[in-house]
């Protein structure tokens, strides 16, 4: 007897249809209403240039990290009386871009209108953790911060988890020309910031938090 099913038997057993997760390319790229309708996969997709770039879930320094920078920022909101909230992996729209950064500041009343995608108008300050990898490197290093910069985000954090000294955070601020580094330091330093509040912190409470 064969092991193998017979054709009646893939007649009526058909594998299963795979649901397609993008949309038919445009001509000129996807758009951030085809983004808006992407399902859910339980992946981080971002648009960036009109394609979509898909990451796995965040390895476990990297969450750990962004959360522990979320509950530092979201004390140091709380302490100045600002009236902003501190969320992790927002839809932000950056120009005909869709990006979803780390963390990301933003008005209290906004988030809880339950706004979908946020406009990088009244972003206050966002920050990225550094992936691993050359792809990763090059967005948050080359290519994120000049879009945020672009859409007038006044406020950049990037945290690298790689090297000496880690986590090493290093905060950018807007100016006429883009984003210059305000402050930065390393674990076991002191970090202040004044925008979009008052904060100061040892870059190796991120992993404490």
């Amino acid at each position: 007897m064969s092991a193998l099913p017979d054709e009646g038997w893939l007649s009526a057993h058909r594998p299963p249809r795979r649901t397609r997760l993008f949309p038919l390319a445009h001509a000129a790229g996807y758009t951030v209403d085809d983004w808006l309708k992407l399902p859910d996969s339980g992946e981080r997709i971002e648009l960036i240039d009109g394609s979509f770039v898909v990451s796995p879930a965040a390895m476990g320094l990297h969450a750990l990290c962004a959360g522990g920078l979320r509950t530092v920022l979201a004390s140091a909101a709380k302490a100045a009386g600002a009236d902003l909230v501190v969320v992790e992996a927002a839809n932000v729209a950056v120009g005909e871009d869709g990006l979803i950064p780390d963390i990301v500041v933003l008005p209290r009343d906004l988030v809880m209108s339950r706004m979908v995608i946020f406009p990088a108008s009244e972003v206050a300050a966002v920050a990225e953790i550094v992936s691993p990898g050359p792809g990763n490197h090059r967005r948050d290093y080359e290519v994120k911060p000049l879009k945020y910069a672009a859409a007038g985000i006044p406020v950049f954090m990037r945290v690298e988890l790689e090297g000496a000294g880690i986590p090493r955070v290093e905060v950018l601020e807007l100016r006429a020309d883009g984003y210059e580094v305000s402050a930065r330091a390393g674990a076991g330093e002191r970090l202040t910031i004044s925008d979009p509040f008052a904060a100061d912190f040892d870059p190796a409470d991120l992993l404490n938090a």
